[in-house]
């Protein structure tokens, strides 16, 4: 064996012991930066569930504070059952007042929350017009309990209606639903109620 094959074998295998050197340092890096980025994933996916999570807790916070009632027509559109939305919340008394032109009193109700047609039919029909459906305006006056406490809410609802002809007696009056029309109604309900009867 000569002095330059020598020579070339010991540059050849420091060479390759060279670029063994530099792959494994790429390894390294490579492997560095990909667990800084899985690092990174993980911190977006922990900072994106604790937004949600907020997002959740502010919702359910503002469904509890909010009282919101829906109607279901019962005895062939005689009556309306009253029900909260949030099922935690449960309606104690209310007292619900019409424009005073369909009725001038008010309504109490006592543990079975509802509107019926009968409390506003004469009124109706005498002052409805020639509409055969539409909308009354209700304040409602509510009473309910949430969490352990007593709380009100003061609204005005929409109810729904409509008028059938009947031979040989009067129109037959038939509610179809309600809907929210105002929240957090300060003064008088009924006053309320009259104004948007009265712009209808």
């Amino acid at each position: 064996m000569t002095e330059e094959t020598s020579r070339k074998r010991i540059q050849l295998r420091w060479l390759t012991l060279a670029e063994i050197v530099g792959v494994g340092a790429l390894v390294i890096a490579g492997l560095g930066f990909w667990d800084s980025h899985r690092e990174r994933e993980r911190d977006e996916r922990d900072r994106v569930a604790a937004v949600s999570e907020r997002r959740a807790e502010a919702k359910a916070q503002a469904r509890k504070l909010t009282f919101v009632m829906t109607g279901a027509v019962a005895d062939k559109g005689e009556t309306v059952r009253l029900n909260s939305v949030n099922s935690e919340q449960v309606i104690q008394t209310q007292t619900i007042w019409f424009p005073a032109e369909l009725r001038s009193d008010s309504v109490e109700t006592t543990g079975n929350p509802r509107l019926e047609a009968g409390w506003i039919e004469n009124g109706l029909r005498k002052h409805a017009g020639k509409a055969r459906t539409g909308r009354v305006p209700v304040g409602v006056l509510t009473v309910f309990i949430e969490d352990g406490q007593t709380k009100t809410d003061r609204a005005v609802y929409q109810l729904g209606y409509s008028l059938h002809d009947r031979t040989l007696r009067a129109d037959k009056v038939e509610l179809e639903g309600l809907s929210l029309a105002r929240r957090n109604v300060s003064g008088d309900l009924q006053a309320a109620a009259g104004s948007l009867w009265s712009a209808r």
